[in-house]
């Protein structure tokens, strides 16, 4: 997957989605500016910004310290601090920003996605549909979210919308046949990816979690590659209650990687810096927008800066 250049109508809606963000740091740190180098008041100040704005006590913590280092020059003012701020989170971002490549050999590479209901998980998966087509490969889908009909009904307009295969069962219907058939008939078909929905209840999680471990037994009799990516959809709006999602999440399911939705809804897009430094897993790509094409992998440095309010 190419990363967007800073002039594409993405990163066009990149700026518009993190205003939020962007302007919510700004307000909290206005004022702060340097002399040659802050102090120990200003260095609190900026930390309690940060945490504030959702970027969490360790990103906090270590971009404090990096500016706590910084020379800057006698007439340093808001934006030299945010330069440094910026650099410091395309450090955080750099390591996780890994698109979803579809690798597997045999085919179909099987992507289980999970996440709570209302994070977005279903029209997530469309949007991962899409940007496969994107990129020539074939897509399915799978229905495996039978607690919910309208997990299901939703799933099956968008497999239209896309043009893709459908594997479906009825609401209540066993999830892990339901992949099993998925499997088989994108095996016959020579599907390049299987994109697989699950339950996001997370009432009971010992249920929960028996039901993935059924999945994960019955696709490691077809492929024992498979599943080969489990991937958490976050709602950003729930700011620092989406961190406690990866942890339930990572524990249940053994999740590989991460999704950020909603980001354009939100003044919270600091948590993604959270889930980077905290958790450190792939965040495969972000959602700033409701259309198909408003999901896509992310180029840390231009979202350092977006976040900063610097771009």
């Amino acid at each position: 997957m190419n990363e967007p250049s800073a002039t594409d109508p993405w990163s066009q809606r990149l700026f518009g989605g993190f205003r939020k963000t962007s302007e919510r740091l700004s307000q909290n740190l206005a004022g702060i500016v340097g002399g040659s180098r802050l102090d120990e008041g200003q260095l609190d100040d900026l930390e309690d910004a940060l945490i504030m704005s959702d970027l969490g006590p360790r990103a906090a913590s270590r971009i404090r310290a990096r500016l706590a280092d910084a020379k800057f020059g006698p007439d340093a003012d808001e934006r030299a601090v945010m330069e440094v701020v910026a650099r410091e989170i395309a450090e955080i971002l750099r390591p996780v920003a890994k698109p979803l490549d579809i690798v597997a050999f045999p085919r179909p590479q099987v992507i289980l996605v999970i996440g709570v209901n209302g994070s977005g998980k279903t029209t997530t998966i469309a949007k991962l549909g899409h940007l496969f087509q994107e990129q020539d490969y074939a897509v399915m889908l799978a229905a495996g979210d039978t607690f919910r009909a309208a997990a299901i009904g939703q799933l099956a307009v968008w497999a239209d919308r896309l043009g893709v295969g459908l594997i479906k069962g009825p609401e209540g219907g066993d999830p892990a046949s339901i992949v099993y058939d998925a499997v088989k008939a994108a095996t016959d078909r020579g599907t390049d990816a299987l994109i697989v929905d699950t339950a996001g209840r997370l009432q009971n999680k010992r249920e929960l979690m028996d039901e993935l471990s059924k999945i994960r037994r019955v696709l490691g009799r077809l492929n024992p590659e498979a599943p080969h990516d489990v991937v958490l959809v976050l709602d950003a709006t729930n700011g620092q209650n989406a961190l406690a999602q990866i942890e339930i999440f990572k524990e249940v399911a053994g999740v590989t990687g991460l999704v950020m939705t909603k980001l354009d809804g939100t003044a919270r897009g600091g948590v993604l810096v959270a889930a980077a430094e905290q958790y450190g897993l792939p965040i495969h790509a972000i959602g700033v927008g409701e259309k198909i094409d408003d999901l896509r992998p992310f180029d840390p440095d231009l979202v350092a800066r977006v976040i900063a309010g610097i771009a």
